[in-house]
C-alpha cells in the first residue's frame, strides 16, 4: 500500500479510523473509566456513535480509502484517537511512545494493524524516549515541528530526527516548547494549538505559542486565523484539513468558522460534544492520515 503522509493540509487519499463500538466498548465501560482518563465528563455512549457516523459520513464523501482499527481489548477508550499512536513517512511508519500510560498499548496495536495493511514499519520510538502524533506537525514534507510537552520529550524529539533527517526523509526538526499550562495530566500538544489549514493559512491559539514559533510561522508566509478566548476549550482549534482550504471543525466555535470561511475554506461542522470535547480530541485526533497528496 502506498503511504505517505508528511503534510497536514494536503488531500487525504487514505485514512485510518476506530469506530467508537471498538474504543468504548459499552456505556458501563465509560462509567467506569472517564475519571480516571482525565475526561471533563462521562460522555453519552450512544451520542458519541451518532456524532462519529456524522463525521464519518463527511469523511467518506472526501477520502476514497478509509479503514478501520479493529477492536483490542488491549487498548481503551482512548485508541479514538487514532492521530496520536503512529506517524506516517513515505518510507513507512513511525511507532510513538506514549505518556499517558491509559495509552501505553496503542502504537504497538496500531503497529500490527499498519502492518497487515501493507505499511511497513520504519522504526520505534524506544526507551526513554516520549513522542505523540498531536505533537507533530508537518510545516512542509522537509520540516517538522515538534512539541517539547508532558506528553514529548527531548529523548524521543531526538529519536525521530535519527528516523526522519537521519534518513533524508526530513530536512530540519524545531521543537517547540510548550507552558505548563493545565498540569501533567492535561493534553496539551503542539496541534493543540495549531491547525494548518493550507501551505500559508492556519488556525492558532497565540496565547499559548512561543514568540519565536509564531514569528518563524509569519516568517514562512503563513496567515494566522486567531482562535478566540472564548472557542479554545470547545476545541476551535482542532480543525481537520481533509484537503487544503477544505476542513472539519466541531460546532459551538462561529468565530472561528467565520473567519475560515472569510479565507476561502469550505466548512463543514459536526456535534462532538462526547466524542471529541469531554475526552480533549477534535477531529484532527480522531484521524490517522496515511496518505495525504503534496
Amino acid at each position: 500500500m502506498k503511504q505517505g503522509c508528511q503534510s497536514e493540509t494536503g488531500r487525504i487519499e487514505r485514512l485510518l479510523l476506530k469506530h467508537p463500538r471498538d474504543a468504548f466498548y459499552s456505556q458501563d465501560h465509560i462509567n467506569r473509566n472517564w475519571k480516571d482518563l482525565n475526561y471533563t465528563g462521562c460522555l453519552d455512549y450512544d451520542k458519541a456513535i451518532e456524532e462519529f457516523e456524522c463525521f464519518a459520513t463527511r469523511l467518506q464523501k472526501e477520502v476514497p480509502d478509509i479503514y478501520y482499527l479493529p477492536r483490542n481489548e488491549n487498548t481503551g477508550p482512548d485508541s479514538i484517537y487514532t492521530h496520536d499512536p503512529a506517524l506516517i513517512t513515505k518510507k513507512g511508519a513511525i511507532l510513538c511512545q506514549m505518556s499517558k500510560k491509559q495509552r501505553q498499548t496503542e502504537p504497538p496495536a496500531m503497529g500490527q494493524h499498519l502492518a497487515e495493511l501493507g505499511i511497513p514499519i520504519l522504526g520505534t520510538i524506544r526507551g526513554g524516549g516520549k513522542l505523540e502524533g498531536g505533537d507533530v506537525v508537518w510545516l512542509d514534507q522537509r520540516t517538522i515541528a515538534v512539541g517539547l510537552t508532558y506528553r514529548s520529550n527531548m529523548e524521543g524529539i531526538q529519536q525521530l530526527k535519527s528516523l526522519t533527517v537521519n534518513s533524508g526523509i526530513a530536512d530540519e526538526i524545531i521543537s517547540v516548547p510548550l507552558p505548563h499550562w493545565q498540569g501533567k495530566d492535561d493534553c496539551l500538544h503542539l496541534m493543540s494549538i495549531i491547525s494548518p489549514i493550507d501551505k500559508d493559512l492556519a488556525v492558532v491559539y497565540s496565547r499559548l505559542m512561543p514568540v519565536f514559533f509564531r514569528e518563524f510561522l509569519i516568517s514562512r508566509g503563513i496567515k494566522l486565523i486567531e482562535v478566540p478566548d472564548t472557542e479554545y476549550d470547545s476545541l476551535g482549534c482542532n480543525v481537520l484539513a481533509v484537503a487544503p482550504r477544505n476542513c472539519i471543525v466541531i460546532s459551538g466555535n462561529p468565530i472561528t468558522k467565520e473567519m475560515l470561511e472569510n479565507e476561502g475554506a469550505d466548512v463543514f461542522e459536526f456535534e462532538g460534544e462526547n466524542l471529541c470535547k469531554k475526552g480533549g480530541g477534535g477531529p484532527t485526533c480522531l484521524t490517522r492520515p496515511i496518505l495525504r497528496l503534496i
